[in-house]
């Protein structure tokens, strides 16, 4: 019998190419078109464009997206090959977009972290399918 894969998607992000935020948002969407209760995909969507912007602003190097969906959470993933740890801040209120990556991602995934690499770290969310 042969075992189903879980569906996936996996994009190399070029250095500094903050066009694949966008793209990257559209091509989540696809992959979560019948995944999840309502509005997780939405939340998916945010949190995989935090971490993508994240990696494309603070590091000098592209990175690599993996979404992967399990039966009852979506894992996504981005590695880039800079060694220096994120660490969430607290936002100023002057700014009105800079510093809530992290906080977000703190705030609304289910369970979330850092994982050194030998080349760089990935940093991670994890989204149950159904709201808790």
């Amino acid at each position: 019998m042969e075992r189903e894969t879980a569906p996936q998607l996996s994009r190399r992000l070029g250095r500094a190419d903050l066009r694949a935020v966008p793209e990257t948002r559209r091509a989540l969407r696809e992959l979560l078109r019948h995944w999840g209760g309502p509005g997780r995909s939405e939340i998916a969507e945010l949190l995989t464009s935090e971490l993508v912007t994240n990696a494309l602003v603070h590091t000098d190097e592209g990175a690599v997206l993996t979404a992967t969906v399990g039966p009852r959470a979506l894992r996504v993933e981005v590695r880039d090959f800079v060694g220096r740890l994120p660490r969430p801040r607290d936002p100023d209120p002057q700014e009105s977009t800079n510093g809530r990556g992290l906080v977000l991602v703190y705030s609304l995934a289910d369970d979330w972290g850092v994982r050194p690499c030998d080349a760089g770290k990935s940093v991670w969310f994890e989204l149950d399918a159904e709201a808790a």
